[in-house]
């Protein structure tokens, strides 16, 4: 059965992580989505290695794991638009698609005509995602955004790390680029809401994403702790500010998290500990009372934990229903009897490595499945098709188009 957006064609323009998430993301969901790249060089993370996939012969190819992560359910056309013929070309192709995805600097698409008003002009119902660290106005608008970056300047390193007086204090970035991962889900959901509301109106429209609001909006409740309170939140390490106990604990041979939601749990937990006594101590009976004494409560379950295996604990805690579990590295993600149950790692077929280990969707839809119908593409590997097959052109112009570094 064709995917939910096998009538959809995206133009993807953008590089790096948070547009070519957003394109996988409409790629999966059944979109035609073809990836304009610079000739001879591509999107940057081509390059962001190691490490790079293996070829059959096990070197390593021109791909680097980090452009593999964003770029499956793509075609893959190199059109040099600094040339006045590339910039028709993608004007071409604009005409002939749905959705446009770009992460230029504000205004940088301007001077080649393929700014949102200028395609806007050619395509009424073009829908234009733009992509920046700052957003299209206001006084940092003009500036280069990168995830690193946008972390601490939004907030989210100062909630992150050891917290002060601990060994190691300070702050601490996430470990993935969450913040552009959360962009490319936002320019998602906005697409699709714009593609519903050209449904109902036959007009398309621009929509405008910056990483700093993303990450500004996404730190959710601590956003409210400090709205409500007026005071900066602190950073805690692995703990909650919130809830308590919501941390890891040592034990005998490692570490766990436990993670424990409400007072029967909480209960629960204690009788299985051993000490049913603190479910009883009126400072810890409620979570409100266990946050305010937080750092009487902390030391004692240390002092329990860490005389048992971190498996005996799990094996005593879930059938009791108290959410607990270990801290996996991703060998052990992996080989997770869940995540393999689930089918979170893939394969597909790639033109030098023969195929390509990926990770699944977490989309899960009963009558439009996700599609995986290519790996990501090597560079340039689908120019000759899409300019031949969406614009018509022959074989003798595209070969002119070559000749001169057009493509």
């Amino acid at each position: 059965m064709a995917g939910a957006l096998s009538h959809i064609r995206v133009l993807d323009l953008s590089r790096i992580l948070a547009g070519p998430w957003a394109g996988q993301i409409l790629g999966d969901l059944g979109a035609e989505v073809i990836k304009v790249e610079r000739p001879g060089v591509g999107d940057d993370t081509r390059a962001w290695g190691p490490p790079y996939l293996k070829d059959a012969h096990g070197e390593n190819t021109s791909e680097a794991a980090y452009y593999l992560c964003a770029n499956r359910n793509k075609k893959s056309v190199t059109i040099d638009f600094t040339q006045p013929e590339g910039q028709a070309l993608v004007r071409e192709l604009a005409m002939q698609c749905d959705i446009v995805i770009e992460n230029f600097k504000v205004g940088g698409l301007q001077q080649y005509g393929l700014d949102y008003a200028s395609l806007k002009a050619l395509n009424p119902r073009l829908i234009y995602c733009s992509i920046t660290g700052f957003g299209q106005d206001g006084p940092y608008a003009a500036r280069a955004g990168y995830d690193f970056l946008i972390q601490g300047l939004g907030g989210l390193m100062s909630l992150t790390g050891r917290k002060d007086g601990e060994q190691g204090a300070g702050p601490m970035k996430v470990g993935v680029a969450l913040t552009d991962v959360l962009t490319g889900l936002y320019a998602t959901t906005s697409i699709l809401a714009a593609l519903a509301h050209r449904d109902q109106t036959g007009v398309g429209q621009a929509v405008d994403l910056a990483l700093l609001d993303v990450q500004v909006a996404c730190l959710a409740n601590q956003n409210m702790n400090f709205l409500t309170t007026g005071a900066a939140p602190k950073r805690l390490g692995n703990a909650h500010p919130n809830i308590v106990p919501y941390q890891d604990f040592p034990t005998a041979d490692g570490d766990m998290i436990l993670a424990i939601g409400n007072d029967g749990q909480f209960s629960r937990f204690c009788d299985i500990a051993g000490h049913p006594e603190w479910a009883l101590d009126a400072r810890f009976t409620t979570n409100a009372g266990r946050v305010q004494h937080r750092d009487i409560l902390l030391p004692l379950i240390r002092q329990a934990t860490v005389m048992r295996s971190t498996q005996h604990w799990i094996s005593a805690l879930e059938p009791a229903s108290v959410p607990c579990g270990p801290i996996n590295d991703l060998a052990q993600v992996f080989d997770d009897p869940q995540v393999q149950a689930r089918g979170m790692k893939i394969e597909l077929p790639h033109p030098t490595a023969g195929n390509v280990a990926l990770v699944a969707s977490p989309i899960r839809l009963s009558a439009t499945p996700v599609e995986y119908r290519n790996g990501p593409p090597l560079l340039g590997q689908h120019t000759r098709e899409v300019l031949g097959g969406v614009l018509g052109l022959d074989v003798e112009r595209i070969e002119q188009l070559a000749q001169q570094g057009v493509i």
